[in-house]
């Protein structure tokens, strides 16, 4: 893939979101599903390796539940550096801003890209991670907003919309030759999310 090629992906996960946001969650929903299955399916781009693009047919969503949808406001915590080694960006350093916890299902720490370009970015690995039929090993991404993945702000002030149905797999869950930031203790989950994106290593 050329750096063009790349641009041009991030651009339209950018005017996705936007989509999103502006609709209802459900039909928000609709619209990112169809947007990445054509992103995933037909874009220079594609994570996918090409054995698996011959046989893709969309990528494994669940249906949408509201009950994953929530509006949290942001708890500051001590602050926490973390360097993560990557094979295509180098070393990535986040510095984590607070927490948020969430009802009923447990807090997950909030980084900040503490580089050019800046971003909030929420991952979260949870109870289904790494077992047949559930999630991705390393955890799913909720938010990276430095890459497009925002669902926007809360009503409240310093708050922050995580819906889990908008969960979705990294680069590295497909192509092992991206190394990508997974979820830290902080961002483990001990109940099951039945919600987002599903894995099961063959697209």
């Amino acid at each position: 893939m050329t750096a063009l090629e790349v641009a041009d992906w991030r651009r339209q996960v950018f005017a996705l979101y936007a989509e999103v946001r502006a609709s209802s969650p459900r039909d928000g929903h609709r619209l990112w599903r169809r947007g990445r299955d054509r992103l995933f399916g037909t874009h220079p781009s594609t994570p996918l390796l090409p054995d698996d693009l011959d046989r893709f047919e969309g990528l494994p969503v669940e249906r949408y539940d509201p009950d994953w949808r929530f509006e949290v406001e942001l708890e500051h915590t001590s602050p926490k550096r973390l360097e993560v080694e990557t094979g295509t960006d180098g070393i990535v350093p986040f510095e984590r801003i607070g927490l948020v916890d969430i009802p009923e299902v447990g807090t997950l720490d909030v980084w900040r890209l503490a580089s050019y370009g800046g971003g909030i970015f929420v991952p979260v690995k949870d109870a289904l991670a790494g077992r047949p039929g559930g999630t991705y090993g390393g955890g799913r991404y909720l938010l990276d907003t430095v890459k497009g993945a925002d669902l926007g702000p809360g009503r409240a002030p310093e708050s922050l919309v995580l819906d889990f149905n908008f969960a979705y797999n990294p680069s590295c869950a497909y192509d092992p030759m991206w190394a990508c930031p997974l979820a830290q203790p902080g961002n483990v989950l001990e109940v099951a999310v039945p919600v987002g994106e599903r894995y099961s290593g063959e697209h």
